[in-house]
């Protein structure tokens, strides 16, 4: 594994507020808020928005969606590692030219999806393109062997697509 990036933000850990749950969460949510929506961060010239509805806690969908797993959304279990990151989503976004970002675009549910992969430390972001801005969908460390395999191979096929036949 190379050198972390200048640019990728330390993790926020749970230990830095005395395993103090309520705290941690609240401290995690300003970093989100500071990244996504005091700040009006962009992907490229578009600006990125949020899912924000339902509240829950007074926090935005989007923010439990890239802080907790599960396929239902009112019963997502707080993630600690997707918690730890949460100050790297922005970033990724604003850097999703450096080499140590590998992004294409797929198709989820009849939507279309840029998917951003910090390869070397197997962590994804994911933004629903909506023309005129984008919208953070989730964010999530790749914990299976599978997903990676999968993401590896959208990869490569979108890469094939961009280069023109010899």
């Amino acid at each position: 594994m190379s050198d972390t990036p200048e640019w990728l933000p330390p993790l926020v850990l749970l230990q830095e507020y005395n395993g103090d749950w309520k705290q941690y969460i609240e401290a995690v949510y300003d970093y989100f808020k500071s990244d996504f929506i005091t700040s009006r961060s962009c992907f490229g010239h578009r600006a990125i928005r949020l899912k924000r509805y339902p509240l829950l806690e007074g926090k935005e969908s989007t923010f439990w969606h890239i802080t907790s797993e599960g396929k239902t959304e009112n019963q997502r279990i707080p993630d600690l590692r997707r918690c730890e990151r949460i100050r790297w989503p922005c970033p990724i976004i604003e850097h999703y030219t450096d080499a140590v970002i590998r992004c294409w675009t797929n198709e989820r549910r009849q939507e279309r999806r840029v998917v951003l992969w910090f390869y070397e430390q197997d962590y994804v972001v994911v933004l629903a393109d909506r023309k005129k801005y984008v919208l953070l969908w989730t964010a999530y460390m790749v914990s299976y062997k599978n997903t990676r395999e999968k993401l590896l191979r959208e990869y490569e096929e979108y890469q094939k697509q961009l280069t023109p036949p010899q």
